[in-house]
C-alpha cells in the first residue's frame, strides 16, 4: 500500500471518527441510579399561634412546638393545643416529659396557674435557659448566673456574674454549663472552671450550646468561633472555619447518628461526612435559627422567629429531578412556545408567576429545545419530540417576525405587551406583533446549536426542510453581509460581528477576537451540515486559510490577568461542541482540540456540568464525569431566585481580586444549593447573589447537561 493511500484511509478514519455522533463508549458511562435531594418545606403552624417558635421537642409519636403563646402538638397532620399565657422566652421538659415555659422573670408548667417567679436576689435576672436535673431540681441559667430551684431558690457561686447560655447533664450525671466566662463543669458535687486551667485561650472563655456526644460521656460545645468535642476517650476535637465550619458563634447543637446540625444567628449547618450550610429563604423562613430538631435519619425541623423549616431528603432519581422541571416549565415558563424565567409579583409565591420578554428568549428556549432533543433520542418519548416541536418553531418564528430574511429577533410580545425596560422594539406591519432587534451573538449561539440537534434527532419530513430553509436563511444573511448580523436599520449589530476586519485588526475585538472565530466556524460547519450548501464550506475556508480563524481559536478563553467573563462560557462551549460534531478537516482538528484542552483546564474548578459533559465529549476523556454528576444531583429544587449570601462565611477565603464587576468572591465556588441561581452563565464564585424571590429559573440548565450526558451514554439510569 503506497503512502498516498494510506493518508487517504487515515484522513477517511479520522473523519468517521468526528463526524459521526459518539456515544461515549469509549469512556465507561457512570450509572445513576437513587440518591437522596434535599427539599424544604414550609411547616403550616396553628392559626392561633404565635411566633417565634422557641423550642421543639419529640416524644410518643408526636412534635411538639414551643411558640411565644403556649404549646402546639403535631401528630400526623393534625396540630392540637391551645394559646396558654405569652411573652414565653424558652422552654424544658422535666422528666415526666412535661412542658415548663419560661417568661423573662419567672416560669410556668403547661396548664398549670401558679408561676415560679424569679428570687428577690436576682431582680434584674432574664432567664436564657432550664434544665430539669432530676425530678425535684430545676437548673435555671439567666443573664447574671445560675440558679437552682428544689422548692426554694438558691444561688450557685461558680456561676455568679455569668450570663449562663445552656446547661447540660451528661451521661455519666456531670452538669455543664456554657458561660460568658467559662466553660463550668460539676464533677462529684464539685464546680470547676475548665477555662480557668484546660480550655484552649483561642476560645476567649465564651460557649453557647451544649449537648451530648454519641458516646456515654462526650460534651459537644459550640463556642465563637468553633464547635467542639471534650471526648471521654481524650479524642478530643475541634472545627473552625479553616475546618470547614462555615460560620457562628454555633448556638445550637443536636445530633443524630453521625450527623451534627447546628444552628447559629445566620443560618443552620449540617455536618456529615461533608459540611453543609442552609441560610437564606430558599432554605428556612428565618436566618436566625432557635431550635433543630432531628425528626428521623432524612427530616429535620428547624424552629426560627418566623416559623418551622423542614428540611428533608427525599429518595429520587435524576429521571424523575428531570420530569419535575419539565413539569415546572409546562406550567409556568412556556410563553408561545419559548421557554425562559419567570417574574413573581409576591415574593417565593408561585401563583403570582408572570411570564416576561427576556433579551436572550431565543438563547434560552434554544437550551430547552436541545435538552428535548436529546431526551428524544434517549427515551423516544412523543412527548419530548412534541415538546422540540413546540420549542422549534418558537424559535422559527423569531426569524419569520422580522420580515429579514435570516435575521431572528431577541424576543417578541404581543402588541399590547408590556417590554419592559430599553430595547430595540418594531411594530409588526399588522400591528399585531412587537419584535426585539439588536440581536447578539448569544441569540445566534443558540440557534446554530440547537438547530442541526433538531434536524439529526427529531425532525422528520417536512420540518428537516423547515429548519434546513431556515438554517440556510439565517446562514446566507451572516454570510452575504460579511459575517456580520444587519439589522432593520442596514447596521450590524452591537455583538453579532464575525468579520475578519473586526475579529483580527480591531483592538475593540481583541476579547472576542478567540471566542467569535470559532463561533462563526461552528455556524458554518453546522449550516453545511443540515443544509449542504457548499458556499458554508467555501466561506469556512476563507475564514481558515485566509483569515486564520483556527489559530485565532488557540485562546478563545481569556482569563486571568485578562477580564474572566463567564457569561461568555456558553458562548464558547456550544459552538465548540457543534464544530467538533462536524469538523471534517484532519488538519484542523488538532486546533480545535488544543483549544478545548486549555479551555476545559481553566474551567475545570468551576464545576460546571455542561463544560464537563462538552469537554469529555470532545476530548475523549472523562473530564470530571462523577463532578457532572455530583452537580446535577446538588441543583436545588426550588430555583426562585431568592437572595443568598455567603460573604459572612469563614470556610469560603476570600480572593483579594474582585471579580469584573466590583464583587466579592472567593477562591472556590460556593457549593451550588447554598448559592443564587446561576445557571452556567454567571460567576459561582461570587458571595452574594440572588433578588429576594421575584422570580423563578426554568430549570432548563439542568435538563440540557442532564440529557446530553444520557445521550452520549455518560449516565446510565439503573
Amino acid at each position: 500500500m503506497n503512502r498516498i493511500k494510506l493518508s487517504l484511509i487515515l484522513q477517511v478514519l479520522i473523519y468517521i471518527s468526528w463526524v459521526i455522533p459518539t456515544t461515549g463508549q469509549i469512556i465507561p458511562g457512570i450509572k445513576c441510579g437513587k440518591y437522596l435531594q434535599e427539599i424544604k418545606t414550609e411547616i403550616e403552624l396553628p392559626k392561633q399561634a404565635a411566633t417565634p417558635v422557641l423550642k421543639l421537642f419529640t416524644g410518643n409519636k408526636q412534635i411538639t412546638a414551643v411558640m411565644a403563646n403556649g404549646v402546639y402538638r403535631k401528630t400526623g397532620n393534625q396540630w392540637t393545643g391551645e394559646s396558654f399565657g405569652s411573652g414565653w422566652r424558652t422552654a424544658t421538659l422535666d422528666t415526666k416529659s412535661n412542658v415548663w415555659l419560661a417568661s423573662a422573670h419567672s416560669i410556668q408548667k403547661e396548664g398549670d396557674r401558679g408561676k415560679i417567679n424569679l428570687p428577690d436576689h436576682a431582680p434584674n435576672d432574664t432567664i436564657l435557659c432550664m434544665l430539669w436535673e432530676n425530678e425535684k431540681t430545676l437548673q435555671v441559667g439567666t443573664t447574671n448566673g445560675l440558679l437552682t430551684w428544689d422548692g426554694t431558690w438558691s444561688t450557685v457561686p461558680a456561676g455568679n456574674g455569668k450570663k449562663v447560655n445552656s446547661i447540660l447533664k451528661d451521661k455519666v450525671g456531670d452538669l455543664w454549663v456554657a458561660t460568658n466566662d467559662g466553660l463550668l463543669r460539676r464533677m462529684n458535687g464539685k464546680w470547676v472552671n475548665l477555662d480557668d486551667d484546660l480550655m484552649a485561650y483561642g476560645l476567649k472563655r465564651t460557649y453557647f450550646a451544649l449537648e451530648n456526644g454519641n458516646t456515654k460521656a462526650d460534651v459537644l460545645f459550640g463556642g465563637l468561633f468553633s464547635v467542639g468535642c471534650i471526648a471521654e476517650d481524650g479524642n478530643h476535637w475541634l472545627l473552625r472555619g479553616a475546618d470547614g465550619l462555615p460560620y457562628g458563634p454555633v448556638t445550637t447543637i443536636r445530633t443524630t447518628g453521625k450527623t451534627m446540625w447546628l444552628g447559629t444567628n445566620k443560618g443552620a449547618i449540617k455536618k456529615d461526612n461533608s459540611w453543609h450550610y442552609y441560610n437564606g429563604k430558599r432554605w428556612l423562613s428565618d436566618n436566625r435559627i432557635n431550635d433543630i430538631l432531628p425528626v428521623d435519619e432524612h427530616t429535620t425541623w428547624i424552629a426560627t422567629p418566623k416559623g418551622i423549616s423542614q428540611i428533608q431528603q427525599v429518595e429520587m432519581t435524576l429521571a424523575q429531578k428531570a420530569a419535575s422541571f419539565e413539569e415546572r416549565i409546562k406550567l409556568r415558563h412556556d410563553r408561545y412556545g419559548m421557554v425562559s424565567g419567570s417574574r413573581l409579583l409576591t415574593p417565593g409565591d408561585l401563583s403570582t408567576s408572570q411570564t416576561g420578554t427576556d433579551d436572550n428568549d431565543g438563547l434560552w428556549t434554544s437550551i430547552y429545545l436541545a435538552a428535548e432533543c436529546y431526551r428524544y433520542a434517549v427515551t423516544k418519548d412523543p412527548e419530548a419530540k412534541k415538546n422540540a416541536i413546540k420549542a422549534y418553531e418558537a424559535m422559527e418564528r423569531l426569524e419569520t417576525i422580522t420580515g429579514i430574511p435570516g435575521f431572528p429577533a431577541r424576543s417578541l410580545v404581543a402588541a399590547d405587551e408590556s417590554t419592559g425596560q430599553g430595547g430595540e422594539w418594531h411594530l409588526t406591519p399588522d400591528k399585531k406583533w412587537k419584535w426585539k432587534g439588536d440581536t447578539s451573538s448569544d441569540e445566534i449561539v443558540g440557534h446554530m446549536f440547537a438547530y442541526p440537534l433538531f434536524y439529526d434527532l427529531v425532525a422528520e419530513g417536512p420540518m428537516k426542510e423547515r429548519v434546513k430553509g431556515l438554517v440556510h436563511r439565517i446562514m446566507t444573511h451572516i454570510v452575504d453581509h460579511n459575517f456580520q448580523l444587519v439589522d432593520l436599520d442596514g447596521k450590524a449589530t452591537r455583538w453579532a460581528v464575525w468579520t475578519p476586519d473586526s475579529i483580527n485588526y480591531s483592538n475593540n475585538w481583541w476579547y472576542e477576537r478567540g471566542i467569535n472565530s470559532m463561533q462563526i466556524l461552528a455556524f458554518l460547519k453546522a449550516g453545511l451540515h443540515v443544509t449542504g450548501d457548499q458556499k458554508f464550506e467555501k466561506a469556512y475556508q476563507t475564514l481558515t486559510q485566509k483569515h486564520h480563524y483556527a489559530e485565532n481559536m488557540a485562546v478563545q478563553k481569556m482569563y486571568g490577568p485578562f477580564d474572566i467573563n463567564h457569561s461568555d462560557d456558553e458562548l464558547a462551549f456550544l459552538p465548540n461542541y457543534i464544530l467538533l460534531r462536524y469538523a471534517n478537516d484532519p488538519k484542523l482538528l488538532s486546533a480545535y482540540l488544543k483549544s478545548t484542552q486549555r479551555s476545559w483546564r481553566v474551567e475545570q474548578p468551576d464545576r460546571i456540568p455542561l463544560w464537563n459533559i462538552i469537554s469529555s465529549n470532545a476530548l475523549k476523556k472523562d473530564c470530571d464525569l462523577k463532578i457532572a454528576l455530583e452537580e446535577l444531583q446538588l441543583i436545588p429544587m426550588d430555583l426562585i431566585t431568592w437572595r443568598m449570601e455567603n460573604s459572612h462565611r469563614w470556610d469560603l477565603p476570600k480572593d483579594q481580586l474582585s471579580d469584573r464587576f466590583g464583587k466579592a468572591q472567593a477562591v472556590r465556588p460556593v457549593p451550588t444549593p447554598e448559592r443564587g441561581v446561576t445557571k452556567w452563565n454567571s460567576n459561582t464564585y461570587v458571595y452574594d447573589s440572588g433578588s429576594d424571590g421575584y422570580g423563578e429559573d426554568d430549570g432548563a440548565y439542568f435538563l440540557l447537561p442532564y440529557w446530553m450526558g444520557r445521550y452520549h451514554g455518560y449516565f446510565i439510569e439503573k
